[in-house]
Protein backbone atom coordinates (compact mmCIF):
# COMPACT_ATOMS: atom_id res chain seq x y z
CA UNK A 1 0.00 0.00 0.00
CA UNK A 2 1.13 3.53 -0.91
CA UNK A 3 2.32 6.34 1.73
CA UNK A 4 -1.14 8.17 1.58
CA UNK A 5 -2.89 5.05 1.33
CA UNK A 6 -0.96 3.97 5.13
CA UNK A 7 -2.30 7.39 6.09
CA UNK A 8 -5.67 7.15 5.20
CA UNK A 9 -6.21 4.01 7.21
CA UNK A 10 -4.47 5.14 10.19
CA UNK A 11 -6.54 8.80 9.76
CA UNK A 12 -9.52 6.24 9.22
CA UNK A 13 -8.65 3.78 12.67
CA UNK A 14 -8.63 7.22 14.75
CA UNK A 15 -11.41 8.34 13.93
CA UNK A 16 -13.47 5.39 15.61
CA UNK A 17 -15.23 6.01 19.17
CA UNK A 18 -14.19 3.30 22.02
CA UNK A 19 -17.25 1.75 21.21
CA UNK A 20 -16.65 1.29 17.23
CA UNK A 21 -13.24 -0.35 17.82
CA UNK A 22 -14.42 -2.93 20.08
CA UNK A 23 -17.51 -3.54 17.98
CA UNK A 24 -14.54 -4.14 15.44
CA UNK A 25 -12.73 -6.31 17.59
CA UNK A 26 -15.85 -8.36 18.46
CA UNK A 27 -16.74 -8.16 14.71
CA UNK A 28 -13.50 -9.78 12.97
CA UNK A 29 -12.92 -12.22 15.90
CA UNK A 30 -15.92 -13.89 14.57
CA UNK A 31 -14.70 -14.89 11.52
CA UNK A 32 -12.26 -17.19 12.68
CA UNK A 33 -8.09 -17.20 13.26
CA UNK A 34 -7.60 -15.91 10.16
CA UNK A 35 -8.36 -12.98 11.04
CA UNK A 36 -5.84 -12.55 13.83
CA UNK A 37 -3.12 -10.68 12.54
CA UNK A 38 -6.33 -7.95 11.19
CA UNK A 39 -7.10 -7.94 14.69
CA UNK A 40 -3.25 -7.05 15.87
CA UNK A 41 -2.80 -4.67 13.14
CA UNK A 42 -5.91 -2.74 13.66
CA UNK A 43 -5.05 -2.46 17.65
CA UNK A 44 -1.30 -1.66 16.59
CA UNK A 45 -2.75 1.10 14.91
CA UNK A 46 -5.38 2.85 17.35
CA UNK A 47 -2.46 2.87 19.89
CA UNK A 48 -0.50 5.11 17.01
CA UNK A 49 -1.37 8.84 17.52
CA UNK A 50 1.00 9.28 14.55
CA UNK A 51 1.58 6.83 11.99
CA UNK A 52 5.19 4.83 12.38
CA UNK A 53 5.31 1.82 10.25
CA UNK A 54 8.79 0.77 11.55
CA UNK A 55 7.36 0.86 15.18
CA UNK A 56 4.56 -0.72 14.49
CA UNK A 57 6.26 -3.73 12.78
CA UNK A 58 8.55 -4.28 15.91
CA UNK A 59 5.12 -3.99 18.08
CA UNK A 60 3.81 -6.79 16.25
CA UNK A 61 6.06 -10.60 15.55
CA UNK A 62 3.28 -12.24 13.95
CA UNK A 63 3.74 -10.16 11.04
CA UNK A 64 6.38 -9.66 8.21
CA UNK A 65 7.55 -6.48 6.50
CA UNK A 66 6.77 -8.12 3.19
CA UNK A 67 2.82 -9.24 4.71
CA UNK A 68 1.72 -5.51 5.95
CA UNK A 69 1.22 -4.20 2.44
CA UNK A 70 -1.38 -5.99 1.68
CA UNK A 71 -2.94 -6.62 5.51
CA UNK A 72 -2.94 -3.20 5.21
CA UNK A 73 -5.60 -2.82 1.98
CA UNK A 74 -7.44 -5.84 3.67
CA UNK A 75 -7.94 -4.02 6.89
CA UNK A 76 -9.16 -0.74 5.34
CA UNK A 77 -12.16 -2.34 3.54
CA UNK A 78 -12.25 -4.38 6.72
CA UNK A 79 -12.77 -1.45 8.86
CA UNK A 80 -15.30 0.39 5.87
CA UNK A 81 -17.12 -2.84 5.95
CA UNK A 82 -17.52 -3.16 9.92
CA UNK A 83 -18.50 0.43 10.09
CA UNK A 84 -21.31 0.39 7.57
CA UNK A 85 -22.78 -2.60 9.48
CA UNK A 86 -22.74 -0.52 12.85
CA UNK A 87 -24.11 2.27 11.52
CA UNK A 88 -26.63 0.48 10.19
CA UNK A 89 -28.74 0.58 12.97
CA UNK A 90 -29.16 4.03 13.56
CA UNK A 91 -28.56 5.30 10.04
CA UNK A 92 -31.83 4.54 7.72
CA UNK A 93 -30.34 5.67 4.75
CA UNK A 94 -27.99 2.40 5.20
CA UNK A 95 -30.79 0.66 5.86
CA UNK A 96 -32.83 1.47 2.59
CA UNK A 97 -29.12 0.82 0.47
CA UNK A 98 -29.11 -2.67 2.10
CA UNK A 99 -32.81 -3.33 1.02
CA UNK A 100 -32.19 -2.15 -2.49
CA UNK A 101 -28.82 -4.34 -2.58
CA UNK A 102 -31.41 -7.11 -1.13
CA UNK A 103 -33.59 -6.81 -4.11
CA UNK A 104 -30.94 -6.74 -6.27
CA UNK A 105 -29.95 -10.17 -5.21
CA UNK A 106 -33.81 -11.43 -5.29
CA UNK A 107 -34.34 -10.10 -8.72
CA UNK A 108 -31.22 -11.84 -9.68
CA UNK A 109 -32.81 -15.34 -8.70
CA UNK A 110 -35.83 -14.68 -10.11
CA UNK A 111 -37.79 -13.92 -6.79
CA UNK A 112 -39.77 -10.66 -7.85
CA UNK A 113 -42.62 -11.04 -5.46
CA UNK A 114 -39.95 -10.91 -2.64
CA UNK A 115 -38.65 -7.99 -4.28
CA UNK A 116 -41.76 -6.22 -4.23
CA UNK A 117 -42.34 -7.23 -0.64
CA UNK A 118 -39.20 -5.55 -0.07
CA UNK A 119 -39.47 -2.46 -2.21
CA UNK A 120 -42.58 -1.54 -0.27
CA UNK A 121 -40.77 -1.22 3.11
CA UNK A 122 -38.05 0.49 1.34
CA UNK A 123 -40.80 2.80 -0.19
CA UNK A 124 -42.12 3.61 3.29
CA UNK A 125 -39.11 4.50 4.94
CA UNK A 126 -37.79 6.50 2.43
CA UNK A 127 -40.82 9.23 2.85
CA UNK A 128 -39.74 9.88 5.88
CA UNK A 129 -36.29 11.15 5.18
CA UNK A 130 -37.64 12.65 1.43
CA UNK A 131 -34.17 11.29 0.17
CA UNK A 132 -34.54 12.11 -3.86
CA UNK A 133 -31.83 10.17 -4.91
CA UNK A 134 -32.90 6.73 -3.05
CA UNK A 135 -36.64 7.23 -4.29
CA UNK A 136 -35.59 7.22 -7.74
CA UNK A 137 -33.49 4.10 -7.18
CA UNK A 138 -36.33 2.46 -5.92
CA UNK A 139 -38.67 3.35 -8.85
CA UNK A 140 -36.53 1.85 -11.16
CA UNK A 141 -36.49 -1.36 -9.41
CA UNK A 142 -40.30 -0.94 -9.27
CA UNK A 143 -40.14 -0.52 -13.19
CA UNK A 144 -37.59 -3.41 -13.83
CA UNK A 145 -40.00 -5.69 -12.02
CA UNK A 146 -43.73 -4.79 -14.11
CA UNK A 147 -43.24 -6.85 -16.28
CA UNK A 148 -42.21 -9.70 -14.16
CA UNK A 149 -45.19 -9.04 -11.78
CA UNK A 150 -48.32 -8.32 -14.52
CA UNK A 151 -51.62 -8.56 -12.42
CA UNK A 152 -54.93 -7.11 -11.51
CA UNK A 153 -54.07 -3.03 -11.54
CA UNK A 154 -51.32 -3.38 -13.81
CA UNK A 155 -51.81 -0.69 -15.76
CA UNK A 156 -52.50 2.26 -12.86
CA UNK A 157 -48.96 0.67 -10.90
CA UNK A 158 -47.57 1.88 -14.41
CA UNK A 159 -49.15 5.02 -14.45
CA UNK A 160 -47.88 5.65 -10.68
CA UNK A 161 -44.39 4.87 -11.28
CA UNK A 162 -44.05 6.57 -14.35
CA UNK A 163 -45.78 10.05 -12.61
CA UNK A 164 -43.96 9.45 -9.78
CA UNK A 165 -40.50 9.30 -11.69
CA UNK A 166 -41.31 12.51 -13.72
CA UNK A 167 -41.92 14.44 -10.10
CA UNK A 168 -38.39 13.10 -8.34
CA UNK A 169 -36.72 14.07 -11.41
CA UNK A 170 -38.14 17.30 -11.54
CA UNK A 171 -36.99 17.75 -8.22
CA UNK A 172 -33.48 16.09 -8.14
CA UNK A 173 -33.56 18.68 -11.26
CA UNK A 174 -34.28 21.72 -8.95
CA UNK A 175 -31.88 20.53 -6.41
CA UNK A 176 -28.79 20.46 -8.68
CA UNK A 177 -29.35 23.65 -10.11
CA UNK A 178 -29.82 25.07 -6.34
CA UNK A 179 -26.73 23.15 -5.32
CA UNK A 180 -25.15 24.26 -8.29
CA UNK A 181 -25.48 27.47 -8.00
CA UNK A 182 -24.51 27.75 -4.64
CA UNK A 183 -21.37 25.96 -5.22
CA UNK A 184 -20.44 28.92 -7.72
CA UNK A 185 -21.12 31.69 -5.51
CA UNK A 186 -19.60 30.02 -2.65
CA UNK A 187 -16.43 29.73 -4.94
CA UNK A 188 -16.19 33.34 -5.83
CA UNK A 189 -17.06 34.12 -2.17
CA UNK A 190 -14.12 32.37 -0.89
CA UNK A 191 -12.02 34.34 -3.65
CA UNK A 192 -12.91 37.92 -3.19
CA UNK A 193 -15.37 37.83 0.35
CA UNK A 194 -18.17 40.36 0.11
CA UNK A 195 -18.41 41.64 -3.45
CA UNK A 196 -16.40 45.11 -3.90
CA UNK A 197 -17.89 46.97 -6.19
CA UNK A 198 -21.02 47.93 -9.08
CA UNK A 199 -18.88 45.47 -11.27
CA UNK A 200 -19.26 42.23 -8.38
CA UNK A 201 -22.64 43.44 -8.31
CA UNK A 202 -23.67 42.77 -11.41
CA UNK A 203 -21.58 39.60 -12.43
CA UNK A 204 -23.32 37.55 -9.35
CA UNK A 205 -26.86 39.46 -10.12
CA UNK A 206 -26.22 37.98 -14.10
CA UNK A 207 -24.66 34.45 -12.67
CA UNK A 208 -28.11 34.29 -10.48
CA UNK A 209 -30.44 35.34 -12.55
CA UNK A 210 -29.45 33.02 -15.38
CA UNK A 211 -28.97 29.82 -13.20
CA UNK A 212 -31.88 30.16 -10.92
CA UNK A 213 -34.62 27.74 -12.39
CA UNK A 214 -38.58 28.44 -12.03
CA UNK A 215 -39.93 27.65 -9.18
CA UNK A 216 -43.22 28.06 -6.95
CA UNK A 217 -41.81 28.04 -3.33
CA UNK A 218 -45.36 26.12 -2.05
CA UNK A 219 -45.05 23.73 -4.23
CA UNK A 220 -41.47 22.47 -3.66
CA UNK A 221 -40.61 18.75 -1.40
CA UNK A 222 -38.37 19.22 1.82
CA UNK A 223 -35.60 18.87 0.37
CA UNK A 224 -35.77 21.27 -2.36
CA UNK A 225 -36.80 24.16 -0.35
CA UNK A 226 -33.51 22.77 2.40
CA UNK A 227 -31.44 23.55 -0.98
CA UNK A 228 -33.57 26.76 -1.77
CA UNK A 229 -32.98 28.61 1.32
CA UNK A 230 -29.50 27.53 1.79
CA UNK A 231 -29.07 29.27 -1.48
CA UNK A 232 -30.38 32.17 -0.89
CA UNK A 233 -29.65 32.89 2.69
CA UNK A 234 -25.77 32.47 1.25
CA UNK A 235 -26.33 34.28 -1.96
CA UNK A 236 -28.20 37.70 -0.09
CA UNK A 237 -25.14 37.69 2.67
CA UNK A 238 -22.84 37.84 -0.51
CA UNK A 239 -24.00 40.75 -2.04
CA UNK A 240 -24.26 42.86 1.10
CA UNK A 241 -28.29 42.13 1.80
CA UNK A 242 -28.24 41.16 5.20
CA UNK A 243 -31.99 41.96 5.97
CA UNK A 244 -32.49 38.96 3.15
CA UNK A 245 -30.03 36.87 4.13
CA UNK A 246 -31.33 37.27 7.76
CA UNK A 247 -34.98 36.11 6.17
CA UNK A 248 -33.86 32.88 4.36
CA UNK A 249 -31.93 31.51 7.04
CA UNK A 250 -34.74 31.54 9.53
CA UNK A 251 -37.04 30.00 7.19
CA UNK A 252 -33.88 27.21 6.57
CA UNK A 253 -34.32 26.80 10.44
CA UNK A 254 -37.68 26.49 10.51
CA UNK A 255 -37.74 23.49 8.08
CA UNK A 256 -36.00 21.82 11.28
CA UNK A 257 -38.72 23.06 13.60
CA UNK A 258 -41.51 21.79 10.70
CA UNK A 259 -39.96 18.59 10.37
CA UNK A 260 -38.12 17.91 13.89
CA UNK A 261 -37.23 14.57 12.76
CA UNK A 262 -34.95 15.28 10.21
CA UNK A 263 -32.81 17.35 12.54
CA UNK A 264 -31.10 13.51 13.87
CA UNK A 265 -31.25 12.07 9.92
CA UNK A 266 -29.41 15.41 8.29
CA UNK A 267 -27.89 16.25 11.65
CA UNK A 268 -24.95 18.20 9.47
CA UNK A 269 -27.14 20.45 7.38
CA UNK A 270 -29.57 21.15 10.50
CA UNK A 271 -26.07 22.63 12.09
CA UNK A 272 -25.58 24.04 8.61
CA UNK A 273 -28.39 26.01 9.24
CA UNK A 274 -27.99 27.00 12.15
CA UNK A 275 -24.51 28.61 11.67
CA UNK A 276 -25.88 30.56 9.32
CA UNK A 277 -28.69 32.06 11.47
CA UNK A 278 -26.11 33.26 13.44
CA UNK A 279 -23.93 34.55 11.43
CA UNK A 280 -26.80 36.81 9.60
CA UNK A 281 -27.59 38.03 13.55
CA UNK A 282 -24.16 38.90 14.22
CA UNK A 283 -24.37 41.02 11.04
CA UNK A 284 -27.35 42.39 11.83
CA UNK A 285 -26.38 42.89 15.79
CA UNK A 286 -29.38 40.65 16.55
CA UNK A 287 -27.67 39.88 20.04
CA UNK A 288 -30.90 38.35 22.01
CA UNK A 289 -31.84 36.48 19.09
CA UNK A 290 -27.99 35.27 18.52
CA UNK A 291 -27.70 33.95 22.06
CA UNK A 292 -31.19 32.39 21.67
CA UNK A 293 -30.37 29.63 18.22
CA UNK A 294 -26.58 29.82 20.01
CA UNK A 295 -28.73 27.50 22.68
CA UNK A 296 -29.84 25.19 19.46
CA UNK A 297 -25.80 25.09 18.99
CA UNK A 298 -25.51 23.56 22.23
CA UNK A 299 -28.17 21.13 22.69
CA UNK A 300 -26.62 19.11 19.49
CA UNK A 301 -23.76 18.36 21.95
CA UNK A 302 -25.93 15.69 23.77
CA UNK A 303 -27.71 14.33 20.61
CA UNK A 304 -27.36 10.58 20.35
CA UNK A 305 -23.89 8.88 20.07
CA UNK A 306 -24.57 7.77 17.22
CA UNK A 307 -25.26 11.10 14.98
CA UNK A 308 -21.92 13.01 16.46
CA UNK A 309 -19.65 11.35 13.72
CA UNK A 310 -16.21 13.05 13.31
CA UNK A 311 -17.41 15.38 10.89
CA UNK A 312 -19.91 16.98 13.14
CA UNK A 313 -17.78 16.91 16.39
CA UNK A 314 -15.41 18.85 14.34
CA UNK A 315 -17.80 21.67 13.00
CA UNK A 316 -19.59 21.92 16.31
CA UNK A 317 -16.69 22.34 17.83
CA UNK A 318 -15.38 25.26 14.93
CA UNK A 319 -18.54 27.18 15.36
CA UNK A 320 -19.05 26.90 19.16
CA UNK A 321 -15.97 29.29 19.58
CA UNK A 322 -16.08 31.04 16.37
CA UNK A 323 -19.72 32.46 17.16
CA UNK A 324 -18.25 33.17 21.24
CA UNK A 325 -15.76 35.16 19.17
CA UNK A 326 -18.21 36.95 17.28
CA UNK A 327 -20.45 37.29 20.65
CA UNK A 328 -17.88 39.00 22.41
CA UNK A 329 -17.71 41.20 19.28
CA UNK A 330 -20.67 42.23 19.57
CA UNK A 331 -20.57 43.43 23.20
CA UNK A 332 -16.91 44.99 22.60
CA UNK A 333 -15.66 42.49 25.27
CA UNK A 334 -12.22 41.92 23.87
CA UNK A 335 -10.61 41.92 27.29
CA UNK A 336 -12.75 38.47 28.12
CA UNK A 337 -11.99 37.36 24.45
CA UNK A 338 -8.18 37.50 25.26
CA UNK A 339 -8.81 35.96 28.56
CA UNK A 340 -10.72 33.06 26.60
CA UNK A 341 -7.79 32.91 23.99
CA UNK A 342 -5.08 32.49 26.53
CA UNK A 343 -7.40 29.39 28.73
CA UNK A 344 -7.06 27.28 25.58
CA UNK A 345 -4.37 28.39 23.59
CA UNK A 346 -2.83 24.67 24.36
CA UNK A 347 -5.83 23.31 22.65
CA UNK A 348 -6.11 25.62 19.79
CA UNK A 349 -3.28 24.72 17.76
CA UNK A 350 -4.26 21.04 16.92
CA UNK A 351 -7.94 22.66 16.33
CA UNK A 352 -6.23 24.88 13.43
CA UNK A 353 -4.17 22.14 12.44
CA UNK A 354 -7.80 20.01 11.27
CA UNK A 355 -9.42 23.18 10.45
CA UNK A 356 -9.49 23.87 6.23
CA UNK A 357 -8.22 26.96 4.70
CA UNK A 358 -11.14 28.99 4.71
CA UNK A 359 -11.79 28.51 8.47
CA UNK A 360 -8.31 28.78 9.21
CA UNK A 361 -7.63 32.56 7.84
CA UNK A 362 -10.94 33.99 9.21
CA UNK A 363 -10.22 32.14 13.21
CA UNK A 364 -6.55 34.39 12.53
CA UNK A 365 -8.28 37.14 11.98
CA UNK A 366 -10.95 37.30 14.83
CA UNK A 367 -7.72 36.33 17.39
CA UNK A 368 -6.30 38.95 16.08
CA UNK A 369 -9.11 41.48 16.32
CA UNK A 370 -9.43 40.46 19.77
CA UNK A 371 -5.89 41.24 20.44
CA UNK A 372 -6.48 44.50 18.77
CA UNK A 373 -9.57 45.82 20.78
CA UNK A 374 -7.39 44.27 24.16
CA UNK A 375 -4.79 46.94 22.65
CA UNK A 376 -2.34 44.12 22.50
CA UNK A 377 -1.08 45.05 19.55
CA UNK A 378 2.30 42.75 19.69
CA UNK A 379 0.08 40.03 19.89
CA UNK A 380 -2.50 40.91 17.10
CA UNK A 381 0.48 41.01 14.71
CA UNK A 382 1.55 37.73 15.34
CA UNK A 383 -1.88 36.25 14.35
CA UNK A 384 -2.07 38.50 11.04
CA UNK A 385 1.26 37.64 10.65
CA UNK A 386 0.09 33.59 10.32
CA UNK A 387 -2.18 34.98 7.65
CA UNK A 388 0.62 36.99 5.32
CA UNK A 389 2.94 33.80 5.40
CA UNK A 390 -0.21 31.45 4.35
CA UNK A 391 -0.05 30.04 1.16
CA UNK A 392 -3.67 30.30 0.11
CA UNK A 393 -3.22 34.09 -0.78
CA UNK A 394 -5.76 33.93 -3.47
CA UNK A 395 -8.37 32.26 -0.39
CA UNK A 396 -10.47 35.86 0.99
CA UNK A 397 -8.70 38.20 -0.78
CA UNK A 398 -10.93 40.59 1.53
CA UNK A 399 -9.41 39.38 4.41
CA UNK A 400 -6.05 39.74 3.26
CA UNK A 401 -6.46 43.24 2.26
CA UNK A 402 -7.97 43.82 5.77
CA UNK A 403 -5.44 42.47 7.62
CA UNK A 404 -2.75 44.62 6.13
CA UNK A 405 -4.48 47.75 6.57
CA UNK A 406 -4.80 46.50 10.71
CA UNK A 407 -1.08 45.48 11.03
CA UNK A 408 -0.25 49.10 9.82
CA UNK A 409 -2.13 50.73 12.68
CA UNK A 410 -1.02 48.30 15.38
CA UNK A 411 2.66 48.84 13.91
CA UNK A 412 1.61 52.42 14.27
CA UNK A 413 0.22 51.60 18.01
CA UNK A 414 3.69 50.27 18.92
CA UNK A 415 5.50 52.91 17.93
CA UNK A 416 7.37 51.33 14.63
CA UNK A 417 7.64 54.30 12.60
CA UNK A 418 10.49 52.83 10.79
CA UNK A 419 8.84 50.09 9.22
CA UNK A 420 5.12 51.77 8.13
CA UNK A 421 6.62 53.26 5.54
CA UNK A 422 8.27 50.26 4.27
CA UNK A 423 4.78 48.63 4.79
CA UNK A 424 2.72 51.16 3.30
CA UNK A 425 3.93 50.74 -0.10
CA UNK A 426 3.82 46.90 0.21
CA UNK A 427 0.39 46.93 0.81
CA UNK A 428 -0.63 49.44 -1.57
CA UNK A 429 1.12 47.26 -4.47
CA UNK A 430 -1.15 44.33 -3.00
CA UNK A 431 -4.24 45.82 -2.82
CA UNK A 432 -4.02 47.36 -6.25
CA UNK A 433 -2.55 44.21 -7.45
CA UNK A 434 -6.08 42.42 -6.15
CA UNK A 435 -7.45 45.50 -7.30
CA UNK A 436 -9.29 46.38 -3.56
CA UNK A 437 -8.01 49.86 -3.53
CA UNK A 438 -10.53 52.20 -2.47
CA UNK A 439 -11.88 55.30 -0.73
CA UNK A 440 -11.47 53.66 2.60
CA UNK A 441 -8.09 51.83 2.19
CA UNK A 442 -6.87 55.49 0.44
CA UNK A 443 -7.74 57.27 3.42
CA UNK A 444 -6.26 54.88 5.67
CA UNK A 445 -2.90 54.97 3.87
CA UNK A 446 -2.97 58.37 3.44
CA UNK A 447 -3.15 58.96 6.91
CA UNK A 448 -0.65 57.11 8.14
CA UNK A 449 1.84 57.86 5.41
CA UNK A 450 1.73 61.40 6.85
CA UNK A 451 1.97 60.41 10.33
CA UNK A 452 5.17 61.84 11.52
CA UNK A 453 6.63 61.72 15.10
CA UNK A 454 7.13 65.55 15.55
CA UNK A 455 3.50 66.25 15.25
CA UNK A 456 2.29 68.47 17.89
CA UNK A 457 -0.47 66.71 19.92
CA UNK A 458 -2.76 69.22 18.28
CA UNK A 459 -2.27 68.59 14.73
CA UNK A 460 -1.86 64.94 15.35
CA UNK A 461 -5.55 65.30 16.59
CA UNK A 462 -6.46 67.23 13.89
CA UNK A 463 -5.31 64.49 11.48
CA UNK A 464 -7.22 61.82 13.42
CA UNK A 465 -10.62 63.63 12.86
CA UNK A 466 -9.82 64.88 9.43
CA UNK A 467 -9.44 60.87 8.75
CA UNK A 468 -12.83 60.14 10.48
CA UNK A 469 -14.74 62.91 8.83
CA UNK A 470 -13.41 61.36 5.67
CA UNK A 471 -14.75 57.67 6.35
CA UNK A 472 -18.02 58.30 8.19
CA UNK A 473 -19.77 58.73 5.06
CA UNK A 474 -18.63 55.79 3.17
CA UNK A 475 -20.54 53.61 6.41
CA UNK A 476 -23.75 54.92 3.82
CA UNK A 477 -22.06 53.80 0.35
CA UNK A 478 -23.34 49.79 -0.33
CA UNK A 479 -19.67 49.26 -1.13
CA UNK A 480 -17.59 50.83 0.93
CA UNK A 481 -19.13 50.02 3.66
CA UNK A 482 -18.02 46.13 3.77
CA UNK A 483 -14.71 47.78 5.17
CA UNK A 484 -16.43 48.22 8.54
CA UNK A 485 -17.61 44.64 8.94
CA UNK A 486 -13.93 43.73 9.17
CA UNK A 487 -12.72 46.35 11.37
CA UNK A 488 -14.40 49.16 13.74
CA UNK A 489 -11.95 52.06 12.95
CA UNK A 490 -14.30 54.72 13.40
CA UNK A 491 -14.29 53.27 17.10
CA UNK A 492 -10.40 53.54 16.82
CA UNK A 493 -10.41 57.46 15.65
CA UNK A 494 -12.87 58.20 18.60
CA UNK A 495 -10.21 56.55 21.19
CA UNK A 496 -7.79 58.45 20.20
CA UNK A 497 -9.57 61.60 20.35
CA UNK A 498 -11.13 60.69 23.64
CA UNK A 499 -8.35 59.00 25.11
CA UNK A 500 -10.27 55.98 26.15
CA UNK A 501 -9.74 52.08 25.37
CA UNK A 502 -10.81 51.33 21.78
CA UNK A 503 -13.16 48.71 23.57
CA UNK A 504 -14.57 50.81 26.08
CA UNK A 505 -15.55 53.08 22.97
CA UNK A 506 -16.95 49.64 21.00
CA UNK A 507 -18.87 48.34 24.21
CA UNK A 508 -20.40 51.47 25.06
CA UNK A 509 -21.93 51.31 21.33
CA UNK A 510 -23.08 47.61 21.89
CA UNK A 511 -25.32 48.50 24.66
CA UNK A 512 -27.28 51.38 23.11
CA UNK A 513 -27.62 49.51 20.08
CA UNK A 514 -28.70 46.17 22.44
CA UNK A 515 -31.24 48.68 24.22
CA UNK A 516 -32.54 49.99 21.42
CA UNK A 517 -33.19 46.70 20.25
CA UNK A 518 -34.67 45.14 23.07
CA UNK A 519 -36.89 48.42 23.34
CA UNK A 520 -37.99 48.38 19.82
CA UNK A 521 -39.06 44.29 20.24
CA UNK A 522 -40.92 45.14 23.35
CA UNK A 523 -43.19 47.75 21.73
CA UNK A 524 -43.35 45.42 18.59
CA UNK A 525 -45.12 43.33 21.40
CA UNK A 526 -47.53 45.66 22.35
CA UNK A 527 -48.50 46.06 19.06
Amino acid sequence: MARSKSTALHSLVQTMKPAERRYFNVWASRNGSSEKKFILLFNGLSEQTEYDEEALLNSIPDISPTQISNLKAHLYQRVLQCMRQYSQSHSLEIQIREMIDHVQILFNRGLYDQCVQILKKARKKVGSIDNLELQLEILKWEKNILTQTVGAGNEQRVNRIVREVQQVNERINNVNKFTNLAARLNAIYYRIGFIRNQSDYNHIQRLFEKELPDFIEQELSLTEKLSLYQLLSGYYSFIQDFDSGLKYARKWLDLFDEHKEIRYSRTNDYLSAINTLMIAQYKMYSYDDFVETSRRLREIRHYPRHTMNENIRMRLYKYTYVHEFNRIFMLGDFGHGVSLIEKIEPLLEPFIRQLDNHSRIILFYKVACLYFGDQKYGNCIRWLNRIFTSENIDLREDIHSFARILSLISHYELGNTDVIDYYIRSTYRFLLRKKDLYSFQKYILSFLKKLDAHLSEEELMEAFNELRDQLVPLQHNPYERRAFMYFDIISWLESKSNNHKVGEIIHQKAMRRIARQRTMASENQTL
